[in-house]
């Protein structure tokens, strides 16, 4: 029982010091590289839509600001008649 238990601990450093070196391999480097030149086109998507919605936002607050300001304009002539 002793020696399984060494064998998988045995197994589990070489298994792992292979990972590394695969890990660490051109080709794992490419495929990070490519990763991460995904993740940063999707992140530039994400930039322009949020730029396209905070100007759509931006215009409805000016819109609502102009549509306010008439109807206070309206209310003002409506009590200068009034009176």
């Amino acid at each position: 029982m002793k020696y399984d238990k060494l064998a998988l601990f045995a197994g589990g450093v070489l298994f792992g010091t292979a990972g590394i070196a695969v890990l660490a391999s051109r080709e794992a480097k490419k495929v990070y590289t490519a990763c991460t030149a995904a993740v940063l086109r999707g992140k530039d998507a994400v930039m322009d839509c949020y730029e396209t919605l905070k100007e759509n936002c931006e215009d409805i607050v000016a819109d609502a600001e102009d549509l306010n300001e008439m109807r206070y304009a309206e209310d003002a002539a409506m009590e200068l008649e009034a009176a």
